[in-house]
């Protein structure tokens, strides 16, 4: 993990495409403004793993079984 130190003011760059800007230093939170074009998805960690987790659930074994299933009724 590289980690580095930033003042208000000041960024980070990401390859060509993307930049953090640290906007605001508030008791131990930080406000960061992240500029990146619009095909980039940007979510905090917490909601990432919720979708991640939900596209795990809806991919599951049933929904194999169904297609499973339709497979068997088109080979038909």
């Amino acid at each position: 993990m590289l980690v580095l130190t930033r003042k208000p003011n000041e960024s980070i760059q990401i390859g060509e495409d993307i930049e953090i800007k640290v906007i605001a230093v508030e008791g131990d939170q930080v406000k960061l403004g992240i500029n990146a074009p619009s095909h980039v998805d940007i979510h905090r960690r917490e909601v990432y793993l919720s979708i991640q987790e939900e596209n795990n659930e809806a991919a599951g074994d049933d929904n194999l079984s169904i297609l499973e299933a339709l497979s068997q009724q088109l080979k038909k």
